[in-house]
């Protein structure tokens, strides 16, 4: 409160009270001043809440008390066991939310992120291994696969790896042998360069072509050479020309893993589970009901079912299952609550 503001208040006390309109007046600028004195906006209109908006929805983040955080300044992930990661744009700053509870701000290589959030030095160039090493070992130079208890392998490579959302089905393209290893591949080319004469070159080439034929010959001959698939889903196949060259994918659907091709979705017996509109192909995030029924689709805050609903102004969709039901969960920013708000629906 300014210096005439307080000499006005006590004047008012000491002569008397001010008529209505003076009254409303004066308290209109004490407010204004003290609003200003503490750094605080004069107009605080309040924002509606967003379309998506429901009564049933939980606090996911709260955004106020001591850190005072802008949505609009954070990048929001979930994270496998259901708690908030949410990143600020242009600082090196994360925060995690659990419950409602927002805690941080946390650094790359602190223990509470260091699961999602590993330092650059940790970080390691070995594919699925490296992302799944709950499932898959190394074995001297191959790879094995165990999964809910069973081995599956040696393999010389894993090409692909998902898991389905229920933690229950798995499927891999595995290669059981390869011609050569990365570093046989860069002791033959040194070879062949400090070569000093054709022949020299030749004789090389010679020796390596057989040590190609003995390796096919060891491997299980040239069937073993080609990317296979490997699940535990019964009956399961996997044609590249009859998928339209669709990849795997366990997050299409909560409780199975399906092929995710241009225009449709596939199982892994290579039936046609959904063929997909038009607005919906290339869209990042698909969701498939349990009994194949219908689906939506995720793009630019708006979430598409087939039967031409929609949500809107809403983020970070995902399936989550409760009480043995499966949701779509989402998010939206309630400047209500000023707070990420969480709400699922049942697919």
């Amino acid at each position: 409160m300014t210096k005439y503001a307080l000499i006005f208040l006590v004047t008012v006390l000491v002569t008397g009270s001010p008529s209505m309109a003076q009254k409303s007046n004066f308290m209109n600028k004490v407010t204004k001043s003290a609003n200003s004195i503490l750094g605080k906006p004069e107009n605080t209109k309040m924002e509606p809440e967003p379309s998506c908006a429901s009564d049933q929805a939980t606090i996911a983040m709260d955004l106020g008390g001591k850190l005072q955080l802008d949505y609009r300044e954070l990048s929001i992930s979930i994270l496998s066991d259901g708690r908030i990661l949410a990143k600020s744009h242009g600082t090196e700053d994360y925060y995690v939310a659990k419950g409602g509870v927002t805690t941080g701000p946390f650094k790359p290589g602190d223990p509470q992120i260091a699961e999602f959030v590993p330092k650059d030095e940790d970080k390691k160039d070995d594919g699925f291994a490296e992302k799944f090493k709950q499932y898959i070992s190394k074995s001297g130079d191959k790879y094995l696969i165990t999964f809910a208890g069973k081995k599956y392998g040696p393999y010389a490579r894993i090409d692909y790896f998902v898991v389905s959302k229920s933690k229950d089905k798995f499927a891999a393209m595995t290669t059981e042998t390869v011609v050569t290893t990365e570093d046989q591949a860069k002791q033959m080319e040194e070879a062949m360069n400090n070569a000093k004469s054709d022949q020299e070159r030749m004789d090389l080439a010679m020796q390596y072509a057989q040590q190609v034929q003995q390796t096919m010959a060891q491997g299980g001959g040239p069937e073993s050479l080609q990317s296979k698939l490997v699940t535990n889903i019964p009956n399961a196949s996997y044609d590249l020309l009859k998928s339209g060259g669709g990849t795997l994918n366990g997050d299409l659907k909560y409780d199975d893993i399906l092929i995710l091709a241009y225009d449709k979705i596939i199982d892994l017996q290579m039936r046609t589970v959904l063929t997909l509109t038009k607005e919906a192909i290339g869209s990042r995030n698909i969701f498939v009901n349990a009994d194949n029924t219908k689906y939506a689709y995720y793009s630019s805050g708006k979430l598409t079912f087939n039967n031409n609903t929609s949500l809107t102004d809403m983020f970070t969709p995902s399936f989550v299952k409760a009480d043995g039901k499966v949701y779509i969960s989402y998010m939206y920013y309630s400047p209500k609550n000023n707070a990420i708000m969480q709400h699922k629906i049942q697919f």
